[in-house]
């Protein structure tokens, strides 16, 4: 199925290198003896969120796509990590969560109308629009986000880490 490929193939993979950013961070922050919340509360400007919230939406980015696209209602995750473990334990239960649902339930998502909240309303697309137009935005918006937090501080991540693998 395209759209399972599409979605939660995709963000699997964004959110494993993820994972491996967030490595990379807690070891530089070891190395180089810096307070964990130093990296993991910066934001790169006032009106944005830490790093910590960067991390959340990334991952409530993906397992809510994957959910809505499969039919199903999303799962809400809490709000709670403020660790680089328990950011790393967010990260594995939304993609076990996106694994929960099985190819099929993604046929004839492309064109299943979803109905998501966004700034304070309620929006309906197809499920192809939600995905190109919506939620893979927000998702690598995040994500990228993360990447320029941990570069801005210093800590030696490049393109390769941010892709997960070399294609």
């Amino acid at each position: 199925m395209l759209m399972h490929a599409m979605s939660v193939l995709t963000m699997d993979r964004f959110l494993a290198a993820l994972s491996a950013l967030l490595t990379k961070a807690e070891t530089h922050c070891e190395g180089k003896n810096i307070t964990p919340d130093a990296i993991l509360q910066f934001r790169l400007f006032p009106d944005m969120f830490p790093l910590t919230a960067q991390v959340q939406l990334t991952c409530d980015f993906a397992a809510r796509a994957a959910a809505r696209l499969a039919g199903a209602t999303p799962k809400a995750f809490p709000d709670t990590e403020v660790t680089f473990a328990e950011l790393q334990a967010r990260i594995r239960m939304a993609r076990d969560y996106m694994q929960e649902f099985e190819p099929a339930r993604y046929e004839d998502a492309e064109s299943r109308p979803i109905v998501f909240p966004t700034s304070g309303r309620e929006m309906t697309l197809p499920g192809q629009d939600y995905l190109t137009l919506y939620a893979l935005p927000q998702f690598f918006f995040h994500l990228t986000t993360v990447y320029n937090i941990l570069r801005h501080n210093g800590i030696e991540v490049g393109k390769a880490d941010y892709m997960g693998a070399s294609i």
